[in-house]
């Protein structure tokens, strides 16, 4: 579905983030408008995707177009790009911010759990990104693409073994397509979350405080602070970053304390 849109400018860069009905995606989205970029916004819910286009469009900077479904799927992807090139007529920057938790211990999780979280995590980030990639490649101005992975790649969390594999490669594929992307000056990066104050964690009432002492900073990160990481990644003052991870956790990695210990 195409949401509201409202525009004052002709702003220079045009965006797809998925997952941007809420939470840290739709902080990029808010990032990237304040930036001067117009914004594909997906949402798989289509009352969070109309919400968030209605709310970015009161910014009076660039132009919000809502496309809700399930971003891992061919449809939906071929939407996005659509809407892109038939409203902008070009793709600069790429969040592939969706994906899927689905919490379960190794011993007892289940194949339909497991290739779930594969099919949304992986197989989403992977053919939206290619889908992207390949019109970057043919309009001959590059891009910027970022994936979004978690800590979860870099240290163990119990009950999300599943979770933290499809994370983990999802850094290897931004790593690998430096080869592929590079000579078409497109890069690629992703950047791995620590405990971050969104709408699902905050229903947990221990949250801020079981993170708040785990966190060396002091505290779990706002969507902002992910928010201001990620546009910076995509910006040009990153013009010579590709291939890498951007771990943004209050330094909780650097100690890797569990919540469950």
């Amino acid at each position: 579905m195409e949401g509201y849109q409202y525009t004052i400018m002709k702003p220079e860069k045009v965006a797809i983030i998925t997952g941007a009905g809420q939470g840290i995606g739709l902080e990029i989205a808010r990032k990237l408008l304040d930036s001067g970029s117009n914004v594909i916004l997906n949402d798989l819910e289509v009352s969070l995707t109309e919400d968030a286009v209605s709310s970015l469009s009161r910014m009076r900077k660039g132009m919000v177009l809502g496309c809700s479904g399930d971003s891992s799927s061919e449809e939906v992807i071929d939407e996005m790009v659509r809407l892109a090139l038939d409203h902008f007529g070009k793709i600069d920057q790429v969040v592939a911010n969706a994906g899927i938790t689905l919490f379960g211990g190794f011993l007892d999780y289940s194949r339909q759990d497991f290739a779930e979280v594969m099919r949304v995590n992986q197989a989403g980030t992977f053919f939206l990104t290619q889908a992207a990639a390949r019109v970057m490649k043919d309009q001959e101005s590059g891009g910027s693409i970022l994936l979004t992975s978690s800590v979860t790649a870099h240290q163990s969390h119990e009950n999300l073994a599943a979770y933290a594999m499809s994370k983990a490669a999802i850094e290897m594929l931004a790593k690998n397509l430096v080869l592929e992307l590079a000579p078409f000056g497109i890069r690629i990066n992703t950047i791995a979350p620590g405990a971050t104050l969104t709408e699902r964690t905050t229903s947990d009432p221990d949250y801020v405080t079981t993170w708040s002492k785990l966190t060396p900073l002091g505290r779990p990160a706002s969507p902002t602070d992910i928010a201001e990481a990620a546009a910076f990644l995509l910006s040009d003052a990153a013009r010579h970053i590709t291939g890498q991870t951007l771990v943004v956790d209050g330094g909780w990695t650097a100690i890797s304390p569990s919540p469950y210990a």
